[in-house]
């Protein structure tokens, strides 16, 4: 039996520039389970994509988060058409991970 790694995810709204936060609305929090650790894949994202560490980090759980709601909805037609890209760009991403 594989391992599987809980997660909550907590995205936080940052004040605007100049603003005294009252306005900021509350984070959002929620759950999640996976059977990849996270953390070490946003590294190696990190590490061999070029983009920026928070783009890098951003690209790595959002495809993965959106991956495993994918998975486990396989029969939900309102992913069709992003499987197969979805695929393509993971397997790319999986490519320069193994270059570098």
């Amino acid at each position: 039996m594989s391992r599987v790694h809980r997660y909550q995810v907590t995205l936080t709204p940052l004040p605007e520039a100049g603003s005294n936060g009252g306005d900021t609305p509350p984070a959002l929090v929620f759950t999640h389970h996976n059977h990849d650790d996270l953390v070490q894949i946003t590294e190696r994202v990190r590490q061999a994509s070029g983009l920026d560490a928070d783009s890098a980090a951003a690209t790595a759980v959002g495809l993965k988060l959106l991956g495993g709601v994918m998975l486990s909805e396989r029969d939900n037609p309102l992913f069709d058409g992003l499987r197969q890209p979805l695929r393509e760009l993971i397997q790319a991403l999986k490519a320069l991970s193994k270059r570098g």
